[in-house]
């Protein structure tokens, strides 16, 4: 990355390069787009270990997305332990509870109808792992001094699409989770004030009755979502 002495500017040829035709192209965009097409947001999990390599491989995964001057300003906690899953889905809870009491207008509530959507999370505790996306508001060098992160949602973002990608490509399903407020996730796990964590995502196999809400199915056509000038 870099330290706080040595900020230069340092040229090497590209790496890795994509040598492919137009048609090899096209059909690498189709395949992924298929395989993209297959994942799916699921709420009911079984309770089949997932090995902590696949975990890391996919976390490594999202460590190589781009990010706002390089500083990779995220931090992923992985979480198989059942008691902090118990901890973290009980505290999620209380706080979905107040949410669907009221604490959530009436018009976001008309929106999760047909989501099926309510306070109950048995995912977080099924599934064989949560994992904490954290944003790093800012960094600290080695001698305490602290330095700016840049564009933090959106790096932050960018490296969350690539970790389910890299989740789904693995063979696992993901539910992303967002209780409000979720500032109890950084005792739980221990992280410091300069983070902000940003969601819950449970990961594992679905269960052999897993559902989804059909409405799941309704995507955006691509002339509703792009514009080509």
């Amino acid at each position: 990355m870099f330290a706080k002495e040595t900020l230069t500017y340092d040229a090497i040829p590209l790496p890795d390069r994509a040598d492919m035709t137009d048609a090899e192209m096209a059909r690498a965009a189709a395949g992924f787009l298929d395989r993209m097409r297959k994942r799916h947001s699921v709420r009911d999990y079984s309770d089949r270990p997932v090995g902590r390599e696949v975990i890391e491989s996919c976390i490594r995964t999202a460590g190589t997305a781009p990010s706002g001057a390089n500083h990779q300003p995220w931090h992923f906690a992985a979480i198989a332990d059942p008691a902090l899953k118990q901890r973290i889905r009980d505290e999620a809870e209380e706080e979905e509870r107040r949410f669907y009491a009221g604490g959530a207008g009436d018009e976001w509530i008309k929106a999760l109808e047909p989501i099926g959507t309510d306070a109950h999370k048995p995912h977080l505790t099924i599934a064989p792992w949560l994992i904490v996306v954290f944003a790093q508001r800012w960094g600290e060098f080695e001698d305490g001094t602290r330095y700016k992160n840049y564009y933090v949602p959106e790096s932050v973002g960018i490296a969350t699409g690539f970790l389910l990608a890299a989740l789904h490509h693995a063979g696992l399903c993901a539910l992303t989770h967002t209780p409000n407020p979720m500032k109890f996730l950084n005792a739980a796990l221990g992280r410091p004030a300069s983070e902000k964590p940003t969601m819950i995502i449970a990961a594992g196999h679905p269960a052999a009755d897993a559902t989804i809400p059909r409405v799941a199915k309704i995507k955006k056509p691509l002339d509703r979502i792009s514009s080509f000038f």
